[in-house]
């Protein structure tokens, strides 16, 4: 099965505010860059949502190495996303569950790779997270073009 590896970021100016997200898909030495925003939203709506971009990029499964800088985003699907799923998509306080239908689009996108996730500290030097960040503020950057 093919190695892809995704470098992803979520970039908010004010939270909520103008949001962007960005992804960098790396296969071999192939590379393909992606970003956008959203004129209102949250830091982990694009965290989330860069992830998704990059997966539905993808045309056919793979085996896919994320590499994120979001804890909330990699705890989420490693530890939190069962139980969710089993209450019906609220917490263990019956509350809802944040951005459910993020959650939701991840999962259904999760379920067509073999996927593993990697945390890493973010604004430290890792070269592809500090692109993914500058295609997230790109994302920005094109959002407040149009407002």
């Amino acid at each position: 099965m093919t190695i892809v590896y995704l470098y992803t970021d979520g970039a908010c100016k004010g939270n909520p505010g103008v949001g962007g997200w960005g992804a960098v898909l790396r296969y071999g030495s192939h590379e393909k860059e992606l970003y956008g925003g959203e004129a209102h939203t949250t830091n982990n709506r694009m965290e989330l949502t860069a992830i998704i971009q990059g997966l539905t990029a993808l045309t056919r499964p793979c085996q896919v190495e994320i590499c994120t800088d979001s804890q909330y985003v990699k705890n989420g699907m490693e530890s939190w996303i069962h139980a969710w799923k089993r209450n019906g998509w609220k917490t263990a306080s019956k509350q809802a569950v944040k951005n459910d239908d993020l959650w939701q689009l991840l999962d259904q996108q999760v379920q067509r790779h073999q996927v593993s996730w990697t945390w890493v500290r973010g604004h430290t030097g890792h070269p592809e997270n500090e692109r993914a960040d500058q295609l997230a503020n790109l994302g920005v950057a094109s959002v407040r073009e149009k407002i």
